[in-house]
């Protein structure tokens, strides 16, 4: 006989309902307050070990005095620092120094952003992309920066430097009050350690490594005091060594022995700076979001304005719009489909600033060819074929239509308005009949009347091109792109990718076609991507493009100290990449900034906004604080 589920039945199963979920939110809650006594374990910890360390340099201090090896000021009121250098303050600071003095400058608050896509990894080295670079950028200090109103390096670890009259040497006096984020002091060994860790050939660092080969050595001469030596002249050597990231040697030397270990990992991240991971070995990217925290041992002379720094993910456009619009992140790029409306949009300019320009160092989009998949020369190793594409991609259309006018046609790799660009070149623009007639050249021919052209095996042209899923803007440029490609009987057939998969298929050079960008600087060298030693160490050169000529002007170019002696070379570089198209170089954008009023210290310099300065420049007032600490 069947019997009816009761009352009593229902009551009985709502309260295991209940008890469940009970038990449930007190596992969450009990995991929560363990992560939180973790946390102030660990801050226990290293308040424990500042304190002995304070006891030790007291002990120190005294003992020296007993010896009679300080002397004591006769005048005790004399405050004159000019003789310790360590007392002025670096020459990096100074737009910091301008910030903090203004007169509702304030500490506190949080500066929340997002990021298009998930992070793979932010473990510095293995790390491939701009986002993990980002927030590296506020954890990892380096010798020197470059003023971004001068452009000229200025001082940050580094106290001084010299130049040796052979042009190879290079020699830095470091600070000695700098310490990293644990309590550790900042040492020469850390700079010296930090070269030998990239170099070491367990450690899946290929693209540093490239850059690092021109250098010879790296020795503490003492303490502090560290000496660069380079092989032969290289145009870039100051620049390579001040700004090399410095890793702390007692947290990262136990991973050479477990190389693998270190490749793998997601979140090994410790450094001097101004904000540091709450845990430097346990992020993880299913965290979902990256946060940081205020270093409390923070040497430099101004510290930074934000308790927090947070980094949201938010993969699709739409959402970032409307997560801005809301007030729950301080910094949005507009698409330009949505520029002008945004503009018009009253009570979204009442509360924000908004800044249009083009970048001096604005990077470009690409796209490129591979000329080798699975160890098969590809149907883009052939000049013609790669012409061309270039020749069937309309990227001024891409430009006005997509774009909206709001970008520029890219050359080469050479921003136009610096001296490595040959203002001779003209870009290619769409022509169908010069591409069919390329491609007949090189044995592409409708021969079945289908519609696509097919070499001279019978198989057609068709082809994948990979880009990433996230963007709006780059998927309507590919589907414009495939409608034109058609025009020409080739099948492009389009690929979006979510971006970790992107990176596994970059490494891999396992591909046919990819669209992707690459951020520029004031002088930009082109040996990691095009160089073909980039080829065989699994550099940045992932189409596979070889061309020994570029190789030597590049290799020329950059042993060229003499600015009007290297430029030329790079125009001659520039000149072959023209004809190689091993890219089809597609815009250079302009940045279409929106910001909350909130934030305060928002200049336009010649590195372009002063978003991510490090010093941190922005601060919030604080009557216009909303986030507690």
């Amino acid at each position: 006989m069947d019997r009816s589920f009761s009352v009593k039945d229902f009551s009985l199963f709502s309260f295991l309902v209940v008890l469940m979920i009970i038990m449930l939110l007190s596992m969450y809650m009990v995991d929560r307050q363990w992560d939180k006594m973790a946390q102030m374990q660990r801050l226990m910890n290293e308040q424990a070990e500042d304190l002995r360390q304070m006891q030790g340099l007291i002990r120190n201090v005294e003992q020296r005095l007993r010896k009679g090896q300080i002397a004591v000021a006769a005048n005790p009121q004399n405050t004159n620092t000019d003789t310790n250098p360590d007392n002025a303050p670096p020459d990096a600071f100074r737009r910091a120094v301008l910030a903090a003095s203004q007169d509702d400058y304030q500490e506190g608050d949080w500066y929340v952003q997002a990021f298009a896509t998930g992070l793979k990894t932010i473990t510095p080295l293995v790390s491939q992309d701009s986002y993990s670079s980002n927030i590296q950028l506020y954890i990892l200090e380096s010798l020197l920066v470059r003023d971004s109103d001068s452009l000229e390096w200025a001082g940050l670890i580094a106290k001084d430097w010299q130049i040796h009259e052979d042009g190879l040497t290079f020699t830095f006096n470091l600070r000695e009050d700098v310490r990293f984020s644990d309590g550790m002091p900042l040492e020469a060994k850390d700079v010296a350690f930090s070269y030998q860790f990239i170099m070491d050939e367990r450690i899946a660092a290929p693209r540093s490594r490239a850059y690092f080969e021109k250098v010879e050595s790296v020795t503490a001469i003492d303490r502090y005091t560290v000496q660069f030596k380079y092989k032969e002249p290289y145009f870039n050597a100051l620049s390579l060594a001040g700004s090399m990231s410095i890793l702390a040697k007692h947290f990262y030397e136990p991973y050479l022995e477990k190389g693998e270990e270190f490749n793998e990992s997601k979140g090994l991240l410790l450094g001097s700076g101004p904000y540091r991971l709450p845990d430097p070995k346990g992020w993880t990217p299913d965290q979902g979001l990256v946060e940081i925290k205020r270093n409390p041992r923070y040497w430099g002379v101004v510290q930074p304005s934000f308790d927090r720094l947070l980094w949201k993910i938010i993969e699709n456009d739409s959402a970032r719009l409307t997560t801005f619009r809301n007030g729950d992140i301080d910094v949005y790029g507009a698409r330009p489909r949505e520029y002008q409306n945004l503009l018009a949009d009253d009570d979204l300019t009442h509360r924000t600033l908004n800044f249009e320009y083009m970048s001096p160092s604005a990077g470009y989009s690409y796209i490129g060819w591979n000329q080798n998949r699975s160890g098969k020369v590809t149907r883009f190793a052939d000049q013609r074929v790669r012409q061309a594409m270039t020749y069937l991609t309309d990227r001024k259309r891409i430009i006005d239509e997509i774009m909206l006018g709001y970008g520029e046609v890219a050359i080469s790799p050479f921003n136009p308005r610096s001296n490595q660009h040959d203002t001779t070149l003209k870009p290619r623009d769409f022509d169908l009949e010069k591409a069919q007639q390329l491609l007949a050249e090189a044995g592409y021919q409708d021969t079945n009347g289908d519609g696509i052209i097919e070499d001279q095996t019978g198989t057609p042209f068709e082809f994948e091109l990979v880009y990433f899923q996230g963007s709006e803007d780059t998927k309507r440029i590919v589907l414009f792109l495939k409608d034109l490609y058609a025009s020409a009987g080739i099948l492009m057939k389009p690929k979006p990718t979510e971006w970790s998969v992107m990176l596994d298929l970059l490494s891999e050079r396992n591909f046919d076609a990819i669209s992707l960008g690459w951020s520029s600087g004031i002088e930009t060298d082109i040996y990691q991507m095009f160089h073909g030693k980039q080829v065989d160490n699994n550099g940045d050169n992932f189409i596979n493009y070889k061309n020994p000529e570029l190789d030597a002007l590049i290799d020329k170019a950059r042993a060229t100290v003499d600015e009007d002696e290297r430029m030329p070379l790079w125009r001659q570089a520039e000149n072959i990449m023209f004809e190689d198209q091993p890219y089809t170089f597609l815009m250079r954008r302009k940045t279409m900034a929106f910001i909350d009023k909130r934030m305060q210290n928002v200049v336009i310099t010649k590195m372009g906004l002063n978003s991510s300065s490090v010093p941190v420049e922005w601060y919030v007032p604080q009557e216009q604080q909303k986030y507690a600490n």
